[in-house]
């Protein structure tokens, strides 16, 4: 190839015993039998074992170089004996006899191990950037990331979509977070925004006469701490058609999305296509989120109408209820036999998450008829427990954990409750992937933090009529 390598370090194989070759890397690994130094020889591409008997004159110098250190050697690549061949390595039946090196790049004491199970701190990773990438996982992350866009885009123009680059440098546009701003040198006082999508540029396009668009787009967003945000930058798979319903967009999607994850994402089943939908209303009542893990099968029931009842007596859920409070309830099959720590532990989980705790009826059938235990069974007539467990399909040896609070903070409570249960019955499906799709969004949300109406995603989308 050149004078740095005529193979990288996972080309060799048992095709090759017999010829020279000249490899460059980082010394991954050392051990020193005394007579024979093997070193494990690392590219980009994998490993080589390369050995040096120490009757070479390099032997000492080569002893002595700390890991990480960049090497060039050139030898003789010879087969490995029975007994030292190495299956999980693609060179793992070959070794390289060094007869020469050089030091390409030195190295001093490293701040971090490259390969080891030790885990740093985020500052330190990210002061020594180059050497946390070198670790295998980030390394194949990044490969990945490149691998899967490469795919996306063959897949997006076979489709008949064609790549543009939008501007960075731009004017201030809503699309429900803050901008980051780049000041002006020309123009004092002035400055441009960063896009926090395309939205605009790709509607620009498609006035301009274009068809289908697609972009791997950079979008910057100075969004506040929430754990469903992504603050700063973030790339997306950006999209524009013309002349087109909500339904061709949806074709376009989901077989592509099918068809990355069943790529790249072994060991896993995805979603057969077309993919479940919801609206963002029943998403929100059945899930308590609008980004529901359709892995766990629990769904969350409104009862708000149960404790209107006059044969519900429990005053606190009526006080609150007269207050604009809704009751949201979830569903925990079969857990009669569960010990007593199992609901107290609920219970005390939600109130860190700041809820006021679950109410909860453990439900029991004694000769066909079902009764209720635990704190507020006393408050229910025999005829409220049954209209309840109808309504959510409970019966005997089930729970019901309850949430009373306005609608913002029974959904967050409740899907908080529907996974921790989920959790704890081990419901939730492994090595599954389970899209769905989410529609009708409101198009304005109340900002706490600005105390404003404020849009809940980008203005641009189609009003619903």
């Amino acid at each position: 190839m050149n004078k740095y390598r005529t193979h990288n370090c996972a080309e060799l194989t048992i095709n090759n015993i017999g010829k020279q070759t000249i490899l460059s890397g980082w010394i991954h690994k050392k051990r020193d039998h005394g007579h024979l130094l093997f070193i494990d020889l690392r590219d980009h591409y994998g490993m080589t074992q390369c050995v040096i008997d120490n009757k070479n004159e390099h032997f000492s110098v080569l002893e002595k170089i700390k890991l990480e250190t960049v090497i060039r050697i050139e030898g003789e690549i010879v087969a490995r004996t029975p007994e030292t061949i190495n299956k999980e390595l693609s060179t793992g039946s070959i070794e390289v006899l060094i007869k020469r090196f050089d030091v390409l790049g030195s190295t001093k004491e490293l701040p971090l191990p490259v390969f080891s199970d030790q885990e740093y701190s985020e500052e330190i990773r990210l002061k020594y950037r180059y050497l946390d990438l070198r670790r295998k996982k980030l390394h194949q992350n990044i490969i990945l990331r490149s691998n899967v866009i490469s795919f996306i885009r063959k897949k997006m123009e076979s489709l008949g979509f064609l790549e543009y680059q939008t501007p960075i440098l731009t004017s201030s546009s809503p699309e429900g977070a803050r901008d980051f701003l780049v000041p002006s040198r020309l123009n004092p006082g002035k400055f441009y925004a960063l896009p926090q999508a395309p939205q605009q540029f790709k509607q620009l396009i498609m006035v301009s006469g274009f068809d289908k668009y697609f972009q791997i787009a950079p979008c910057f967003r100075d969004e506040d701490a929430r754990a469903d945000r992504s603050p700063g930058e973030f790339y997306q798979l950006d999209i524009e058609m013309s002349f087109v319903e909500q339904e061709d967009v949806f074709q376009v999607v989901e077989p592509l999305l099918h068809e990355v994850f069943k790529k790249f994402s072994k060991g896993y089943s995805i979603s057969k296509t077309p993919f479940k939908r919801f609206k963002y209303k029943d998403a929100m009542l059945k899930f308590g989120t609008d980004k529901p893990d359709l892995r766990n099968p629990i769904e969350i029931n409104d009862v708000t109408e149960i404790f209107e009842r006059e044969d519900v007596k429990l005053e606190i859920f009526k006080k609150l209820i007269q207050k604009k409070s809704i009751v949201r309830c979830v569903v925990a099959k079969n857990v009669f036999a569960k010990p007593r720590s199992f609901f107290d532990n609920l219970d005390k989980g939600a109130k860190i998450e700041g809820a006021s705790g679950l109410g909860y009826i453990i439900l029991e059938s004694n000769n066909g008829k079902l009764e209720g235990k635990g704190p507020i069974a006393k408050f229910f007539s025999e005829d409220a427990i049954n209209t309840l467990c109808k309504k959510i399909n409970a019966v005997g040896g089930d729970a019901i954990f309850f949430v009373c609070d306005v609608k913002k903070n029974a959904e967050k409570f409740s899907a908080w409750a529907r996974t921790e249960i989920a959790k704890n019955l081990e419901l939730i499906k492994d090595n599954v992937f389970e899209f769905c799709w989410v529609t009708d969004y409101p198009m304005f949300e109340y900002n706490e933090i600005d105390k404003k109406i404020d849009f809940s995603h980008n203005p641009f989308s189609m009003p619903q009529t």
